[in-house]
């Protein structure tokens, strides 16, 4: 198996390699902060060579009553959760304008393999909806307004859905892993655990090492 896995920044997939060790089935790249850049990167990367598997790995907002800060999330599906038209009445995805599709599917049994796997070693770990947004969830009410929108979501980031569409477009399957940093919402960064999310990250790298 040839699996590239793809960051934000390189501390993210510093973390992740740590937990990998030394393992020649996974290679690197950075994705670039936000869905355009890890799109064009995905794509970039993606042309370069045969892939068996991609995944997306980093720390992430969770949602409040869904995940904890420390904890995993594995994605159960891919949302663009911010694309489409704001209307009087409230919003319509991509998906009910008829323009396209917000959502890429994930290697679902790899996934569910995963996150079992995570639990069975301990990982406090979940798999459900992980959203991609352009611009970084700030208020309670955006929050609210996101959870009602994808009923189950418990991680926001801004990277996924773009490489995410790019794999798609490769026909290579795709996985996405986030450990909550911090709670989606009014933006307190003393609240806020950085160092806890990547010690996370990298331990569910470990494990990731020996499902795959």
């Amino acid at each position: 198996m040839r699996v590239l896995v793809m960051t934000a920044v390189a501390p993210e997939r510093d973390a992740v390699q740590r937990g990998l060790g030394h393992d020649s089935r996974f290679e690197f790249a950075l994705a670039g902060v936000g869905i355009a850049a890890a799109a064009v990167n995905g794509a970039i990367e993606l042309a370069k060579a045969e892939y068996d598997l991609v995944i997306i790995a980093g720390i992430a907002g969770g949602f409040v009553g869904q995940a904890e800060i420390g904890s995993l999330v594995v994605a159960s599906e891919i949302i663009a959760a911010d694309l489409g038209v704001e209307l009087l009445d409230g919003f319509s995805s991509l998906d009910e304008l008829g323009f396209g599709s917000t959502r890429v599917g994930v290697a679902a049994d790899v996934a569910e393999r995963v996150t079992a796997a995570l639990l069975a070693a301990g990982l406090p770990a979940q798999m459900a909806p992980v959203l991609t947004v352009a611009t970084a969830t700030g208020t309670a009410a955006t929050a609210a307004a996101l959870a009602a929108r994808v009923p189950g979501a418990a991680a926001e980031a801004m990277e996924g859905f773009g490489i995410a569409t790019a794999a798609q477009q490769r026909g290579v399957q795709v996985l996405e892993i986030r450990a909550i940093s911090n709670a989606v919402g009014p933006r307190d960064r003393d609240a806020w655990r950085i160092g806890d999310a990547f010690k996370a990250l990298e331990a569910a790298s470990s494990v990731l090492a020996e499902v795959l």
